[in-house]
C-alpha cells in the first residue's frame, strides 16, 4: 500500500551503547553498526539491556560464532543468516521480550493440561 508508516532499509553507523537505537528493540529494516574489540566485550554489551528477543552474528569463525550464540541472552540466535524461523523451532525472547514460546513443541505446551488416571485392576491368580 501507499499509506502508513514505512521506512526504507537503513544502516546507522557510529552507534554508541547509550543511544536509544542500541538499547531498545527496533522492529523494522534497521541495522546498527557498533564497533567492539573482543568477543567477551560484545557479549557483555549485547546483554546489557532489558530485552532479548533475538540476535544475529556474521562470522567466518564458527567457534567464535558459537561462543557468541551461547553467551548472548536472546531467545533466538542466527549465525550467518537472519530471521530463519521454522515451524519446528520454538521462537520467543528472554527478559522483557515476551513470555513463553511460539512454534515447536514448546509452543503447544501452554494449551495442554495433563491428567493422570490410575486404576486398580484385580490380578488373576493362576
Amino acid at each position: 500500500g501507499e499509506k502508513g508508516y514505512f521506512i526504507q532499509p537503513t544502516v546507522f553507523s557510529s552507534v554508541t551503547d547509550d543511544m536509544r537505537i542500541a538499547r531498545e528493540e527496533i522492529f523494522g529494516p534497521v541495522q546498527c553498526i557498533i564497533k567492539f574489540n573482543t568477543l567477551e566485550e560484545v557479549i557483555e554489551r549485547a546483554n546489557n539491556t532489558c530485552y532479548g528477543l533475538a540476535a544475529g552474528v556474521l562470522s567466518k569463525d564458527i567457534n567464535k560464532a558459537l561462543m557468541f550464540a551461547q553467551g548472548v541472552q536472546a531467545g533466538s540466535v542466527w549465525v550467518n543468516c537472519y530471521l530463519a524461523n521454522m515451524p519446528q523451532t520454538p521462537f520467543g525472547g528472554f527478559k522483557q521480550s515476551g513470555q513463553g514460546r511460539e512454534l515447536g513443541p514448546e509452543g503447544i505446551l501452554p494449551y495442554l493440561e495433563n491428567k493422570t488416571i490410575t486404576i486398580a485392576i484385580p490380578q488373576k491368580n493362576s
